[in-house]
């Protein structure tokens, strides 16, 4: 069984590389960070011009089809890049919920707004600071309006529409809401161009999507995501990697280059093989969401946990080997560092994908 990626699928992303590269640099994430803009507009809009947003929504809906493994490999360089624009809020999470339970209906009205780029989606599901759980879910949905509050929203400041969880009677389901005029509050991150919000619904509009178990169509949602999530981590993950290698190459201390001294190399080899080991689950996770693998759950848990500890670590080792000065704002060290906590904890913290994984062992039951 090969799980390498086709040439033509390579192709694609070495054209999202190129455009990313030249359009992309961490002068726009700074711009973003430093509050100039909620999100790196131009951006978006070359993404939307290449039909990246599209790439694994149907034809039929205004995307290109091109498929889930082109999409993970976009979303790998997506998270190379530090790419400020609200990619993953608007196709892992809103599209792939409308199209995998969404009404016939609102997949024509929506999925090809959300493949051009023309709006931005979210998904909304945390209440509290305790872990997601079923019982925590008090955001309710009686006679068509939206009651409840939602907390840190990934790319909530500048989402149009949202899928929330919400219960109605004592039963979780998913709803589709329009956010204009709906009340938003910033929250602050440790990645504040993720454009995180708290969003209160007051009676406000909205749409069953389907009859199914919410709880049920998260899960498979977060599964999804989880994978994609991952490539965009072992994407930066890499590149906190590049970025201290060369460094280690090009700082000396007692006329060698620091590279050459045992603790640094001892350290950028564990981040290596982190990276690799993150990668090559990644890879089978990748062909288990093409497929829609029965053992997707695990797939995806695995894949998401290693890619989890992988960016972290390159993340925070990179800080290390740049030493004293990897600790300033005029290093881009911290950069990958905010981004790596940030994506550590959404759809669910460490602990939460770990007991995933164990639950869906085979022996677990």
């Amino acid at each position: 069984m090969n799980f390498d990626f086709s040439n033509d699928e390579k192709m694609v992303q070495e054209q999202i590389h190129r455009y990313l590269s030249d359009n992309c640099d961490l002068a726009v994430h700074r711009s973003v960070l430093d509050g100039n803009a909620k999100q790196a507009e131009t951006v978006w809009r070359g993404l939307s011009d290449m039909g990246v947003q599209g790439t694994a929504i149907p034809e039929a809906f205004g995307g290109v089809e091109a498929g889930y493994l082109t999409l993970c490999l976009a979303a790998k360089e997506l998270g190379s890049h530090l790419a400020s624009v609200p990619f993953s809020s608007s196709i892992y999470l809103c599209a792939e919920a409308i199209l995998r339970f969404g009404t016939d209906e609102q997949k024509e009205l929506w999925l090809p707004r959300l493949a051009s780029g023309e709006i931005i989606g979210t998904l909304a599901i945390t209440e509290s600071v305790e872990e997601v759980r079923p019982d925590t879910i008090r955001t309710t949905f009686d006679f068509g309006r939206l009651t409840g509050q939602k907390l840190v929203v990934p790319h909530g400041l500048i989402a149009d529409i949202a899928i929330v969880l919400a219960r109605q009677k004592d039963q979780l389901i998913l709803v589709l809401v329009e956010l204009e005029g709906v009340e938003r509050e910033p929250i602050e991150t440790v990645d504040p161009t993720m454009a995180s919000a708290k969003i209160t619904f007051n009676n406000q509009p909205a749409q069953l999507m389907t009859n199914k178990d919410g709880w049920t169509c998260y899960f498979d949602v977060a599964n999804r995501a989880a994978v994609l999530y991952a490539f965009e981590q072992i994407g930066g993950a890499e590149q906190a990697l590049n970025m201290a290698v060369s460094y280690a190459k090009e700082r000396f201390a007692f006329g060698r280059p620091i590279g050459s001294f045992q603790a640094l190399k001892h350290m950028m080899a564990d981040m290596y093989v982190a990276l690799k080991l993150a990668e090559s689950n990644c890879y089978y996770a990748a062909w288990a969401l093409k497929n829609d693998a029965t053992d997707l759950p695990l797939a995806a848990a695995t894949a998401r946990v290693s890619a989890t500890q992988a960016f972290q670590l390159c993340a925070r080792d990179n800080i290390q080997t740049h030493g004293g000065m990897g600790f300033t704002w005029e290093f881009d060290c911290h950069l990958y560092y905010r981004r790596s906590n940030y994506l550590a904890v959404v759809l669910g913290g460490q602990s939460t994908w770990e007991n995933r994984l164990i639950s869906a062992l085979p022996d677990a039951a």
